[in-house]
């Protein structure tokens, strides 16, 4: 076995597990909502109270590795790490008081292993297909075609940082607007326009949507990968968890703690982008950037 963590802006993760003839195979699954990407500040990077919460998590994720013993770890960090001046400073914290030497990489990398995890649990590979990766602090497009990366963009859209600024639909807005560009520009309007190209969603936001749809009490993977959301449906969530507090969001079957503020953000997105490239469904994935990590070993 081997272990992958995932040092996200909103989620700390980590999967133990095996890769079976490319498939991957998973034996533990741990999370930790620490929101790393909080109170971000641009002078000062990530807060200490940020901070102090991953470490903590980490810090028990390390124990439980001690008795389970691993033959590899790779541990990864991504936007929230990477834009901060003391990211660094994080990852050497991260290295003495764990043992865990922590990658900072780009969004490029980050892109490419999303879409190896997508892929790997997708029952059927699409043609052509866009894959997305809502984070806190980043979101990653990557267009695929009979299995190959055609193009990959990381952009500076993420749920947490929505979150914490006074106009987050301007923000959006503008961001899906320099995607439209993006692909026009690299000439992929119209593959993705095909009715045969599938759009296909990983990470928190997707799979919490999934979860609320299905009113599910305990989370099952198995159930939310490979689940199909309509964009009808999906507006039915979104006007569902509009008015509700972040609280009141948390308690409904599905949204799991710590998601209550940022649930919205992420559902706005997605259904922008659906209208931006005329989608009618969204094929939700549990697997992505984690499963890629594992793969990668």
């Amino acid at each position: 076995m081997k272990a992958a963590i995932d040092i996200g802006s909103n989620s700390l993760r980590m999967l133990v597990g095996e890769v079976v003839c490319g498939q991957v195979v998973p034996h533990h699954y741990f999370r930790r909502i620490t929101r790393l990407g909080g109170d971000y500040d641009p002078q000062t990077g990530i807060s200490t109270a940020a901070r102090d919460r991953t470490l903590f998590a980490l810090e028990e994720f390390a124990q439980a590795l001690v008795k389970m013993k691993p033959l590899g770890t790779r541990a990864v960090a991504t936007e929230a790490v990477r834009r901060a001046v003391n990211g660094q400073q994080f990852v050497d914290d991260v290295l003495k008081c764990t043992g865990f030497s922590v990658e900072i990489i780009d969004g490029e990398e980050e892109a490419l292993l999303s879409s190896a995890g997508v892929l790997a649990g997708l029952k059927s590979q699409p043609s052509v297909a866009l894959i997305f990766d809502i984070g806190g602090g980043s979101t990653e497009f990557i267009i695929i075609k009979e299995g190959i990366r055609l193009w990959q963009k990381s952009y500076p859209l993420g749920v947490i940082s929505l979150a914490e600024v006074p106009d987050p639909e301007s923000v959006i807005e503008r961001v899906l607007t320099l995607l439209a560009e993006d692909l026009r520009v690299a000439n992929l309007s119209a593959p993705l326009a095909d009715s045969g190209c599938q759009l296909v969603g990983t990470a928190g936001t997707v799979t919490t949507l999934a979860a609320l749809d299905l009113a599910m009490v305990k989370y099952d993977w198995q159930r939310i990968n490979n689940y199909v959301l309509s964009q009808s449906t999906l507006h039915s969530l979104y006007e569902r968890l509009l008015p509700l507090t972040a609280v009141e969001r948390e308690h409904l079957p599905g949204v799991e703690k710590g998601r209550g503020d940022l649930i919205v953000h992420g559902a706005r997105i997605i259904l922008l982008l659906m209208k931006l490239l005329r989608k009618e469904q969204l094929l939700v994935s549990d697997f992505g950037l984690l499963e890629g990590t594992l793969l990668s070993m």
